[in-house]
């Protein structure tokens, strides 16, 4: 299928789960933020469960070919797993730097990093059982959870990196074994931190990669648009990655405008591009959904496009998402008819 449709990994949490105003009001939490639960701890795992069922069914309705658990679970994208993991203290946690230069409170680490068990092969596999089309999964990647945390135990930043690639790698093959299509690892500050990024991050990225058993995908953005308003005109870390074993490269377009021709210096992967602008609640018509596609084909052939937000959803009202999403996947239609028209 030609330009097949997918989020990039969250959906909206319903209000009745979750404190979205308190969640709107603060940058992504790097240690745990049991406060955002509206929900009796007793009861949390049942409603988190019915929560996800309707976010899967979602992106069945809104017409999308792979389908994620719209992190549902989780109180931001990468605390999760992070939070999970032995040689971290976080009940004592350590401050770093967010994207936009405040202190935030992160794990600190004071030993060895390593997996303690598998974080999310029961989300995957509840995920598997819901629904009959391709399933992709999110992991936070090695690069960035390294820059949101307090190193006090390895000689450098870079080496607690490669500590928490051998974490990531282990969660990786788990999520394949239990029925993942596509393991997407989030890595926003490979733009963030390009510098540090060139030094030794396709490497990082390299090594938690090794030996996956599926499609991989590498997911790179700006921020969340809730939160981080102003975009660059384009990436200060990309080109580099043609260099990862990733098969795809997750991207926004659509609100920085983003020069697709840089595109071009990664001619052997699978581009997930960003076409909806989650900056802005009004729902975009299938059209300028499908030109922000079109800006993009000078560069990556139609059957190395993915269609996808911009980024997660999980700021946006769930009405906005759902508009957004099926418009997505009517350009995609649009797109595959004007394409067969031409012979493909």
């Amino acid at each position: 299928m030609l330009f097949p449709t997918s989020l990039v990994g969250s959906y909206p949490q319903p209000d009745w789960l979750i404190d979205r105003e308190r969640l709107a009001g603060r940058f992504p939490p790097r240690v745990r933020a049991r406060e955002l639960w509206r929900i009796d701890p007793r009861y949390l795992e049942q409603a988190q469960r019915d929560a996800t069922l309707l976010a899967i069914r979602a992106q069945e309705d809104a017409g999308l070919d792979i389908v994620t658990d719209g992190e549902i679970r989780r109180e931001s994208y990468s605390n999760a797993f992070a939070t999970s993991l032995d040689g971290v203290d976080i009940d004592n946690p350590g401050t770093a730097l967010d994207r936009s230069g405040h202190p935030n409170p992160v794990p600190r680490i004071v030993g060895p990093i390593r997996r303690r068990e598998p974080a999310g092969i029961e989300d995957v596999r509840f995920l598997r059982a819901q629904t009959d089309k391709t399933i992709k999964v999110t992991v936070p990647g090695p690069f960035t959870m390294a820059q949101q945390a307090q190193n006090d135990y390895y000689p450098t930043v870079e080496a607690a990196a490669f500590g928490y690639a051998e974490a990531v790698s282990a969660e990786i093959a788990d999520l394949f074994a239990a029925g993942a299509d596509i393991v997407q690892l989030d890595e926003p500050y490979l733009q963030a931190r390009a510098e540090e990024a060139r030094k030794y991050g396709v490497a990082v990225v390299t090594r938690a990669l090794e030996g996956a058993s599926g499609t991989t995908a590498v997911h790179l953005c700006f921020g969340y648009a809730a939160i981080i308003h102003d975009r660059p005109s384009g990436y200060s870390f990309l080109p580099e990655l043609a260099a990862c074993p990733a098969d795809q490269i997750s991207i926004e377009t659509a609100q920085s405008g983003l020069d697709c021709s840089v595109l071009a210096a990664l001619p052997d992967k699978t581009i997930i591009l960003g076409v909806l602008d989650l900056n802005d609640v009004s729902v975009e018509s299938p059209d300028v959904i499908a030109d922000r596609v079109r800006r993009a084909l000078p560069y990556v052939p139609p059957e190395r496009i993915v269609l996808a937000p911009d980024c997660g959803m999980k700021y946006l009202p769930r009405a906005c998402a759902d508009g957004k999403l099926a418009a997505m996947a009517q350009a995609a239609r649009l797109l595959r008819a004007e394409f067969a028209e031409a012979g493909w």
